[in-house]
């Protein structure tokens, strides 16, 4: 098997390189003193050397300054006041008569020699000459700067567009996975397995959560059907005591509420998608009137009413039963929660149902708190379906639940069915 890069290796590598060759630019730019240094050095001890055999071959001759070099020594030929004191050794950049010079200070055997060599013009030439190589220097570490940081960007695309991939993820679809290509570097490779593996352990407990809702609505369903059914029967006796009907009718609606719970169960364990293969037209402005009229019996011992307030005809996609059961359930909060006055509902062209109860209200904290267990799906209080797992359903359909409220002012909730 081919051993795949390491995107550690890869970055270090480059940044290796871009740091050695700024290490060498520096070290040219701090040896060019020193190697100048060594070069006027061997070039003037030469001229000492040379003057000292002619002398020791013929005594007579003499040292003939030029333009450029010059010669003194002690005893002999002293040198100027501002060249005696020098030490032995070079000394670069000396600036004598008004003019720069490199200067060698020597003894050969009892005679101290001052070599003085004019470097003014080769001293403006070398200028030019190191700004021209480091303004090179510069625009060469720019460049190689830019591919750098080029080949950094390249190696950590990858990981960008691993990350774009992870956002693009849809919490409503089972089967994703993440992909990367085989050159890609050791490090995604182990981060992409990791992450398929989490996806496959998520699809998995998914599916074992849909397995178990639709199994277990399933084997509700039946039960709960006998009970209805037998309570309908029940119902339909001429000489069944009042008492005893009221308990029946009693039996039979909430065995209607169970039905409704179990279908919203199966919505919620189906794929949205899935889903909307079941929809139907449901016209809202003819079946508000009929949930109201299914939840008159709330409100014996109340001094209460249900105010519809408009119906604008509109009609909505979904299973009719679900509908029935979401705004069943808001109307059933509001008649709990209300104990006199007016219920007053009202349905806009944007199929929103909006309900505005006189009841005890809520403080922020209240409404505050419903809205965390609708999000993290927690306990519930009351009858219905609960308002968490309505909004579970809103989150499953594209459907907009919001809730107002104020202590002492009542509630007003509003169910956009539309997306």
């Amino acid at each position: 098997m081919e051993k795949r890069r390491s995107l550690h290796s890869q970055i270090r590598r480059l940044l290796g390189g871009y740091a050695v060759l700024l290490a060498a630019i520096i070290l040219l730019v701090f040896a060019d003193d020193f190697l100048e240094d060594r070069v006027w050095k061997s070039l003037l001890e030469r001229e000492i050397a040379q003057h000292v055999k002619r002398q020791a071959d013929d005594p007579r001759a003499g040292w003939q300054d030029t333009d450029a070099v010059r010669l003194y020594y002690v005893p002999g030929r002293p040198p100027p006041p501002g060249l005696s004191m020098l030490p032995q050794g070079v000394h670069d950049d000396f600036w004598f008569g008004g003019r720069e010079n490199v200067v060698l200070v020597q003894r050969v055997g009892a005679v101290d020699y001052f070599v003085v060599r004019d470097i003014t013009g080769i001293e403006t030439i070398e200028d030019a000459l190191i700004i021209g190589s480091l303004g090179l220097a510069l625009v060469v570490l720019v460049i190689i700067g830019i591919l750098v940081a080029r080949g950094v960007r390249n190696a950590l695309r990858p990981l960008s567009d691993l990350a774009g991939d992870i956002a693009a993820l849809s919490p409503h679809h089972t089967g994703q996975r993440v992909v990367v290509t085989q050159d890609a570097s050791s490090e995604l490779h182990v981060i992409t397995n990791a992450l398929n593996d989490y996806l496959r352990r998520q699809d998995a407990f998914i599916e074992r959560e849909r397995v178990f809702i639709d199994t277990a609505s399933h084997e509700l369903r039946t039960p709960i059907a006998i009970i209805a059914g037998a309570g309908e029967l029940a119902l339909e006796q001429p000489d069944l005591p009042a008492p005893a009907r009221q308990q029946v009718q009693r039996i039979h609606r909430t065995a209607r509420d169970v039905e409704r719970l179990i279908a919203l169960l199966l919505t919620l364990a189906k794929d949205p998608a899935r889903l909307s293969r079941s929809n139907e037209v449901v016209l809202l402005h003819e079946l508000l009137p009929d949930i109201i009229e299914d939840h008159q019996h709330l409100m014996q011992g109340k001094d209460l009413a249900v105010v519809v307030d408009a119906l604008v005809p509109c009609s909505v996609a979904a299973p009719l039963h679900i509908v029935q059961a979401a705004i069943g359930n808001l109307l059933r909060n509001a008649i709990e929660n209300s104990d006199r006055g007016e219920i007053h509902v009202r349905l806009d062209a944007d199929a929103t149902v909006t309900l505005e109860d006189p009841g005890h209200g809520m403080t922020p904290e209240d409404i505050s708190r419903i809205y965390a267990q609708m999000a993290r799906g927690g306990s519930r209080d009351g009858g219905g379906i609960g308002l968490e797992l309505l909004a579970r359903l809103c989150e499953h359909l594209g459907w907009t639940l919001s809730i107002q409220s104020a202590p002492g002012r009542g509630t007003i909730s509003r169910l956009r069915l539309s997306r």
